[in-house]
């Protein structure tokens, strides 16, 4: 299938912001991961375009550091992966496994196969087309088989789990790699909803001991050895982000978003600031406006909440987020620190990505996954071993 081609990149000298991946700190992370698992593998997920930082870069980053089983949600996104992992021409990359969360939609049986991906099948339907399909060819072609243990999202409902038990021939001519489920509250460690799920799950392997068994998300590494199976399947903590909100962040930080100061106005009389003046100057302030907006994803719940930082000196947010720009109180930054050009760190070492998602009123997921595509994106690091 062919893709579409990637936008030519952003020069620096012409974005109003730059957003900086370490790749190294994605490769750490990875490996902090992976050494708190008790025999189990680690897969990685790079749904959402690599959650917001581009999937095919991290996922060469992570194919250097050994990672050799991905998950993405779309088909498109597996397609567009495979492509890059073929284009490396590194044998090993090539021969990485595309797992596809989203599962088996119609009539996409031979885009799964052309590309080698591998479909996270989620209902007795599913499984029937794909078996079909595998049998049209005369080969048993790869799967997973994805049960729910009380997310009532995606997966085979116990009521239908209860068939594949009954009926065992509906997974014959199958080539099942893995069966999964999902945690629903694991990061929530005293959650009883925890210990349920792998009570149910435990469950579900008795009747399909089929394949690896992958129940871990990120949060749920950190729930110990019992959540940790045969494969566990990360997404954000990979990208830094807390996997036990109000515990220290063990993972490395992996962005930084840096704005460019459009203009700087000294304000000498009371004076409101932005659209729908909810911001009252009240005395004689330095008002920075900084050429980023909600169309870049920072999050108009942001909007007399964020705090920008210049050097080590926090410049909050004032105002409301527009479309393309923000206007920060720079009053207590030496003038030469701030001149027109000058960069202020959003997303970075003094405002790490959980820190800006609880002032947004959301999780590290949204902000990461909502990052824009005007920045100039700078990658760091190589990854490789």
């Amino acid at each position: 299938m062919p893709t579409t081609p990637a936008p030519a990149p952003i020069s620096d000298a012409y974005a109003g912001a730059i957003l900086t991946i370490d790749l190294d700190a994605i490769v750490a992370n990875y490996r902090l991961l992976s050494g708190k698992l008790s025999g189990a593998s680690l897969s990685a997920v790079v749904k959402a375009d690599g959650y917001g930082l581009g999937a095919e870069p991290v996922a060469a980053a992570l194919a250097g550091a050994g990672c050799r089983v991905f998950y993405v949600a779309h088909i498109e996104e597996g397609i567009r992966l495979r492509q890059a992992l073929n284009d490396t021409g590194n044998s090993d990359f090539v021969q990485a496994e595309i797992h596809v969360l989203g599962g088996l939609l119609p009539n996409t049986e031979d885009a799964y196969d052309a590309s080698r991906l591998i479909p996270v099948l989620g209902s007795l339907d599913q499984i029937h087309n794909w078996k079909s399909y595998c049998q049209r060819l005369e080969r048993p072609l790869p799967c997973d088989i994805h049960a729910d243990t009380g997310m009532a999202r995606l997966g085979l409902p116990p009521v239908e789990v209860e068939k594949l038990v009954e009926e065992p021939s509906r997974l014959d001519d199958l080539n099942i790699l893995t069966v999964i489920s999902h945690l629903a509250c694991a990061d929530e460690p005293d959650n009883p909803k925890n210990a349920e799920q792998l009570d149910a799950f435990r469950e579900l392997r008795r009747h399909l001991p089929q394949g690896l068994a992958s129940f871990a998300n990120s949060s749920g590494i950190f729930l110990g050895p019992d959540y940790h199976f045969d494969q566990a399947r990360p997404g954000a903590a990979l990208f830094g982000v807390a996997p036990v909100p109000g515990d220290p962040n063990p993972m490395a930080q992996v962005v930084k978003l840096q704005g460019k100061i459009a203009q700087v106005r000294a304000v000498d009389t009371p004076q409101t600031v932005g659209y729908g003046a909810s911001h009252r100057i009240e005395s004689p302030a330095r008002i920075a406006t900084v050429i980023i907006g909600y169309a870049d994803g920072f999050l108009r719940s942001l909007s007399n909440k964020g705090t920008g930082y210049i050097g080590n000196i926090p410049v909050p947010v004032v105002g409301r987020v527009s479309m393309d720009l923000i206007t920060l109180d720079v009053t207590g930054v030496p003038e030469h620190l701030c001149p027109v050009g000058a960069l202020v760190d959003l997303i970075g070492p003094n405002n790490p990505i959980d820190q800006v998602a609880a002032a947004a009123g959301t999780i590290g997921y949204e902000i990461l996954t909502s990052l824009g595509h005007r920045y100039h994106r700078a990658y760091v690091g190589g990854g490789s071993t």
